[in-house]
Order: C-alpha cells, then structure tokens, then sequence
C-alpha cells in the first residue's frame, strides 16, 4: 500500500536554512536535517549552504557511502511539490510600455540639465578669468 507524504514547495523548504531549522532537497525529496547538524562530518556550513535550492549534485558529488543515504532517508519528511514553480514568472511588456521608459529618461533629462551646464559655465568663467590675468 503507498505511503501519503507531505508535499512541500521550494520556497516553503527554503525558508528553514538555520543551524537549529534546516531543511535540505535532495532527489525531489525533503529532508530536515536540523538534528544532524552538528554529527555531519563535512560540518553544517556545507548543509547550510545547500538551503533552498536543489541540493542533489552537492549531495552526489560528495561521494556520500550507502550508510550515509541510508541515514538520510530517516530524515525524510515529504517530497518537493513539482506542481509549484521555483522559479517566479517574468513579466512580459508590450512594445508600447517600453515607450514608457524612454518618455520617463526624457523627462529626467530635461529635468536635471542644470547641473551639467552649471558646470560647464562655471568652467568656462574660470578660464576666461585665468587667461584674462595673464
């Protein structure tokens, strides 16, 4: 008979990334590892670095022995709801909102001419006052 786990989002996983609160993603599972944290012999920075996103290559490439896989699957505690995007959708503009941005630059540049020309003249005068002298 199957098992009924608890699915969980990405964002929800992510947001347990402390020593005392953390959660890792490995193989489209969910672990909390929060216990094991001070046991784990690579040290928990290398945990807490996996936090929040899929943790499989990081898990894989170290090598871990079938003891140490066995050990994880005690702290399993649902799986990765696929269904929910990690990712956040882009917005999409239309052409005629990207007028929009050249008419705001516009208006910021009729806006703020004063201080290029202020510094212009201020140098023109300087000069003219240098070379008058002389």
């Amino acid at each position: 008979m199957p098992t009924i786990t608890k699915m969980y989002s990405m964002q929800e996983a992510s947001q347990h990334n402390t020593k005392e609160d953390c959660w890792i993603v490995i193989d489209g599972k969910v672990y909390d590892v929060s216990s094991y944290m001070d046991e784990h012999p690579g040290g928990d920075d290398v945990i807490l670095e996996t936090t929040g996103k899929d943790a499989t290559d990081e898990f894989e490439d170290a090598g871990h022995s079938e003891e140490a896989r066995e050990l994880l699957q005690t702290f399993c505690i649902g799986e990765l709801d696929t269904s929910s995007q990690a990712i956040p959708e882009l917005e999409v503009f239309s052409k005629s909102e990207g007028t929009d941005y050249s008419q705001k630059l516009m208006v910021l540049t009729k806006q703020y001419w004063a201080a290029p020309v202020a510094v212009v003249g201020i140098s023109v005068i300087v000069g003219f006052l240098y070379f008058r002298k002389k």
